[in-house]
């Protein structure tokens, strides 16, 4: 055995040799998809294997209703033909409860009979073990939680064979709750004595058939109710009561484990695979933080309606700690917001790719996926894969833009401002990324620490552009650089994201940068330009490369493109552009499509709406954007001519 010293050697080389490796590393984590072979970049990187069975409650991981094969995970799905009963606690993760005066309680050994699969034993509604719930006749009350929401076919439920005729239950009732707290106490039947609500599904007072079967709604159900009176005529019994199921889980969630990435780190865009069948839903969202648990814990201490984040001894709540924590004393788990982003908004699962834009780098992640399924469509998530980089580009980098408002679709000058501050052994960066509404008219001027640089424009695009600069690197810290363009926005509260990487290392993931005062000198701490004189304007502008179409193939005019700018629109909307003749007769659409603020160009070759060349004269072309204010419209004329 070593002694105490060899140990610290032993750790003590560890760590020298983890941050010598993590001194320059590219990870690659990918949850899922083991059968796929690992990623194929022309760079040095580690790659970790994470399986989907590893969620786990205790590190905030959980896997709900979801089955996996072939790594890959979908709805749990049910099988018609299946009982659901006897597989409630054991496959399910659900419970039978039985209601007593003092509540819900687990069930009893007598209960087994209804879901041990033997017809041959039975449970005897006979009054020796029903229980009292209220001041009226004794009843029996079985509460089936089905540990998740389900859609059920039906129930069946019978007495033993040589009892048929004279022990089968002729009184009962059935209810079903879909789990939902916002419905608690909405629900048409409300049991005394329990906190609990449902919603009737069969209500039998003369039933006269030993053998029944049962429909329920194709509604999710959580719970499944069911309460026997006392049978004044006689015993009655149940041999088994027998839950059935069909189609998927409506509703199913994935959430990591909590991640370590071992130190803060620049997170990529997260990447999946899988099939979203036609009226089903997967939403994928990532969050970062910079400790090991994204939630505050509270406790009530009994002085009024205080309440602490402390346990009794003066020590921080954690998760295990507040599952210590007696049940009248819990006061709730909230987001640690000074510590953890809030998940992003879902991305579009047919993108199969996602920018969870970390403002920061971050120590820790965690990617979840929620699944919405109807008894027709479910989906498969085959894989979820994200890549950072530790040591990250820069640690910080605040960003704002002035002005911080200008006119609407009008040319501007705009200064993004950035001030970077580094940390010992950060990448650096010479490169800016810049999103932008519309095509830049152009970039004007770089400057660092108030001193114009040299650049060049590496890229430019349709919603951005990349400025190349000098090296930034430690020797930096803290110099204010601005990037002078000219540009139009559409829609107020316009965003400018950005981001910082290095042109070198482009296998390292880039930095976003991170709202916030980077300027003293200028009133804008934002990255978010609004309009002025906004009005209740849709459509700003209409133009047409000519008024005048000549589509004789000669290559002059034989098409006009129809440029258009749609103002502060909230999403997509209904644009249409149709041609009209003189006497407002439609004779074709250019465009029929959804749109959103921003500019768009689309061209017309002179043709109507079956294909053909429409002939000399004075035509209509009507713009029209079904906006949440309205209908805008705007028209122009076009001749053709031969």
């Amino acid at each position: 055995m070593p002694n105490d010293t060899t140990r610290h050697l032993i750790r003590a080389v560890a760590a020298i040799w983890a941050l010598a490796a993590a001194a320059h590393a590219l990870t690659i984590y990918r949850i899922g998809g083991e059968s796929l072979p690992p990623p194929k970049i022309d760079a040095p990187y580690e790659f970790v294997q994470l399986d989907w069975a590893a969620a786990d409650p205790d590190l905030h991981g959980t896997l709900d209703q979801l089955e996996i094969a072939n790594g890959s995970v979908a709805p749990k799905r049910l099988d018609p033909d299946i009982n659901l009963t006897p597989l409630i606690e054991s496959d399910f993760g659900g419970e039978i409860l039985v209601l007593e005066w003092a509540g819900w309680k687990n069930r009893e050994t007598e209960d087994e009979a209804v879901f041990d699969g033997n017809p041959e034993t039975a449970y005897l509604g006979d009054g020796h073990y029903i229980r009292v719930t209220g001041l009226g006749p004794q009843t029996k009350i079985w509460l089936f939680d089905l540990g998740g929401r389900f859609l059920l076919d039906r129930i069946r439920l019978f007495p033993r064979e040589k009892f048929k005729t004279h022990r089968f239950i002729e009184k009962f009732l059935i209810g079903i709750n879909d789990g939902d707290p916002l419905k608690d106490g909405t629900r048409e039947y409300r049991l005394r004595f329990a906190d609990f609500d449902a919603d009737i599904v069969h209500n039998i007072s003369e039933n006269t058939r030993p053998d029944l079967d049962l429909s329920i709604p194709r509604v999710p159900v959580r719970f499944l109710l069911f309460e026997g009176p006392e049978n004044t005529r006689g015993i009655w019994e149940i041999a088994e009561f027998e839950i059935y199921g069909i189609g998927p889980a409506p509703f199913a969630g994935y959430t990591s484990n909590i991640i370590d990435l071992g130190g803060p780190a620049s997170i990529g865009p997260l990447t999946w695979g899988g099939r979203q069948e036609p009226g089903a839903k997967v939403e994928l969202r990532m969050r970062a933080g910079d400790d090991g648990d994204p939630n505050n814990y509270w406790r009530l201490t009994f002085r009024g309606d205080e309440r602490s984040r402390f346990d009794e001894n003066g020590k921080p709540l954690d998760l295990r700690a507040y599952q210590r924590v007696e049940s009248g004393a819990k006061a709730g788990i909230t987001h640690d917001t000074e510590h953890w982003a809030f998940w992003n908004t879902a991305f579009d699962f047919a993108q199969q790719s996602g920018d969870m834009k970390a403002l920061k780098p971050r120590q820790y992640v965690q990617v979840r996926a929620d699944f919405e399924s109807t008894d027709q469509a479910s989906s498969q998530l085959d894989y979820m894969q994200f890549a950072v980089s530790i040591p990250p580009v820069v640690s910080t980098a605040l960003a704002e833009i002035a002005p911080v408002a200008v006119p609407v679709g009008e040319v501007s000058t705009f200064s993004y401002k950035i001030k970077p501050r580094f940390l010992p052994g950060d990448l650096g960066f010479d490169s800016i990324a810049i999103d932008t509404p519309a095509r830049v008219a152009g970039v004007d001027a770089v400057r660092i620490g108030g001193v114009d640089v040299e650049f060049s424009l590496a890229e430019i695009g349709p919603t951005g552009f990349v400025v190349r600069i000098p090296p930034v690197d430690t020797q930096l810290t803290d110099e204010l650089i601005e990037v002078d363009f000219r540009g139009e926005i559409f829609k107020f509260g316009t965003l400018f994201t950005g981001r910082v990487f290095h042109s070198e290392r482009p296998h390292e993931i880039a930095q976003n940068l991170t709202p916030g005062d980077a300027d003293p000198l200028v009133d804008a701490d934002r990255l978010q330009v609004d309009l002025m004189d906004l009005g209740q304007r849709t459509i700003q502008a209409v133009r047409l490369s000519s008024s005048v179409l000549t589509p004789n193939g000669d290559g002059v005019n034989d098409e006009i493109t129809i440029e258009y700018d749609l103002l502060n629109l909230a999403g997509g909307v209904p644009v249409r552009i149709a041609v009209h003749d003189l006497a407002g007769r439609t004779l074709g659409r250019v465009v029929d499509d959804m749109a959103s603020s921003g500019r768009t160009i689309v061209s017309w070759d002179g043709r109507s709406a079956d294909g053909s060349l429409l002939g000399p004269g004075v035509y209509v072309l009507r713009l029209e954007v079904d906006a949440d204010s309205g209908l805008d419209a705007i028209e122009r004329v076009v001749s053709i001519a031969y």
